[in-house]
């Protein structure tokens, strides 16, 4: 049975063939109800680390927030890594991925709060709003088949991610060398257009994320792919939450 492509790297048709054959009468099937329900288990995760590291920031401790949140950005790519390998370990690794990045993402979301505080209150929860508000509209726009996931709009999204990311890391090499793209981080229009551009294919692969799910549970994958399909929608979400604060943080340069 075949699985079509997901922009997103950690939904793969090669991971969800193999796995749809493998112990499926000893564990149960996959389900999207039951994904759902282990997704909303994982955002519990993220806000109880994102919590305690906001939390550090606040009461001034400052470098042991630092602390955990580099441990929550490596931890966190090291178990995308893991996952990727050995998807049977979902059960353990999502949950534990899913308190990694919420210790990065409070440490980052608390940085960013401060900075523009003055200039920009409250960005930080019109960022959480508007990235709740998008995944939920995408899920009502796929429920409804209003966008159907057909093999060009696979082709498309998968094309449009994978040139953002080798975009991505083009520039932070260059950075490295100390060649700067202002737009890249600068309130241009371009650089407007730019995040505008990253927000909706970040949207977009949400629709991916969903197709992929719903295909997995219909296939009959084993019970631990609810945790992958979970651990995908939750990597998605969190590029999509990061890449609206970089949209939010862009328009104050224009005030």
């Amino acid at each position: 049975m075949a699985f079509f492509k997901s922009g997103n790297p950690t939904l793969t048709q090669k991971i969800f063939n193999a796995e749809a054959t493998r112990n499926a009468d000893l564990q149960g099937v996959m389900s999207v109800r039951g994904t759902i329900n282990k997704f909303g288990f994982l955002m519990l995760m993220v806000m109880g680390g994102a919590a305690y590291n906001w939390r550090l920031f606040e009461t001034q401790n400052q470098s042991s927030m630092m602390m955990w949140m580099m441990v929550g950005l490596f931890g966190g790519i090291i178990a995308v890594i893991a996952m990727s390998f050995k998807p049977n370990w979902s059960p353990y690794i999502a949950p534990l991925y899913g308190l990694l990045e919420g210790l990065f993402l409070g440490g980052f979301s608390a940085i960013i709060n401060n900075a523009f505080k003055l200039k920009y209150p409250g960005l930080i929860m019109q960022a959480v709003g508007l990235t709740f508000g998008v995944a939920i509209a995408m899920f009502l726009l796929y429920n409804f088949r209003i966008i159907k996931v057909t093999e060009k709009f696979r082709s498309i999204i998968f094309s449009a991610t994978l040139g953002i990311g080798i975009f991505y890391l083009i520039s932070m090499v260059m950075r490295m060398f100390g060649v700067d793209m202002p737009f890249m981080y600068d309130s241009s229009l371009l650089g407007i257009g730019i995040s505008l551009f990253v927000v909706g294919i970040a949207a977009m692969n949400l629709i991916m994320d969903f197709d992929m799910i719903e295909q997995g549970a219909e296939a009959g994958a084993p019970k631990f792919m609810e945790w992958y399909g979970a651990f995908g929608l939750l990597v998605t979400i969190v590029w999509l939450y990061i890449e609206m604060v970089r949209l939010l943080t862009r328009f104050t340069g224009r005030d």
